[in-house]
């Protein structure tokens, strides 16, 4: 066995060395900072530096994890984590992959790349920009939706107290600003399709929508399922700009808007506690680690050959 992998390492020996930089990157910055993991189980109290801090501070074994389940919110924010998260998948499957193949579809290149790069610009700009943008649009006071409706004769609304708008604000901003990465993503996907099956099935007599349908997205599956198990792994995770900026924190909108990222957030901010809010990322990373295996090992039992590993 040990003569065996020798001469797989002497075989592909260029492939190894070139996975030297990612793996050093990989040891330093993710492997080694795991040692955090027992701020979890630690009440944490600064004496000295941060290890002798970690290894001299007190075991409190699960009580950090209380702070999650033995609050009155803990259904609220589990409950919000996941609804939008499940929106955010489904939403970007479906909208990247018909902008990725209206773009790809368009003829005039220039212009594809024109609109591909204005889709693509939001996922650039920081939460904090954007919830001034949002704000503009949205301030009871001198917002611009406010001085439209104020113009058609109708009473302005306080849009940062009012819950019932803020699901669907909430769901068309993070769609808002990932779609250009997503069609980034399938329109790569898409690049690498074999132009000779098109071509076959022009011969054929087949349609656009057609080649669509029986071509296009069937050789999309592979992207789609690995998006989508890594999507999973994420589903008790939420985006904290997104949830704390564009909301502007408001006490109003905690009903929809409150998530485990912010509760946790503010909890650390309330309270101090290094080892609750370290507790609250593990339970999503160890969380995720699960559903990541399920997903994949489900996908694997109806086509082995589309699994992640």
């Amino acid at each position: 066995m040990f003569k065996k992998q020798i001469r797989t390492f002497k075989r592909n020996q260029t492939l190894f060395m070139l996975t030297i930089p990612a793996t050093i990157w990989y040891v330093i910055f993710a492997y080694l900072p795991m040692i955090g993991v027992l701020l979890a189980f630690k009440r944490y109290r600064v004496n000295g530096g941060f290890f002798t801090s970690l290894f001299t501070s007190e075991w409190v074994g699960f009580d950090n994890f209380k702070f999650l389940f033995s609050s009155s919110d803990a259904w609220l924010i589990t409950r919000n984590t996941v609804l939008y998260n499940i929106v955010f998948i489904v939403l970007g499957v479906v909208i990247p992959i018909l902008l990725a193949i209206g773009i790809n579809e368009l003829l005039n290149k220039r212009l594809a790349k024109f609109y591909q790069s204005m889709l693509f610009l939001p996922y650039f700009i920081s939460w904090v920009v954007v919830s001034y943008f949002v704000y503009a649009f949205l301030s009871p006071e001198s917002g611009w939706i406010n001085g439209i409706i104020e113009q058609m004769g109708g009473n302005p609304v306080s849009w940062y107290s009012e819950v019932k708008y803020w699901p669907f604000i909430i769901i068309f901003m993070g769609v808002w600003k990932t779609l250009g990465y997503n069609i980034v993503v399938y329109l790569a996907a898409i690049c690498g399709i074999d132009q000779t099956y098109y071509e076959a099935a022009m011969l054929d007599g087949a349609t656009k929508w057609q080649q669509i349908r029986y071509i296009t997205i069937p050789l999309l599956k592979p992207v789609i399922i690995i998006l989508f198990i890594l999507a999973v792994g994420r589903i008790f995770s939420a985006d904290f700009g997104l949830f704390y900026q564009v909301t502007r924190d408001s006490g109003a909108l905690y009903s929809v808007t409150n998530v485990i990222d912010t509760y946790v957030y503010r909890g650390l901010m309330t309270l101090g506690e290094v080892g609750m809010s370290s507790a609250a990322a593990l339970y999503q990373s160890g969380v995720g680690f699960i559903l990541i295996i399920i997903t994949n090992a489900i996908i694997k039992k109806i086509d082995r050959d589309q699994a992640l590993f």
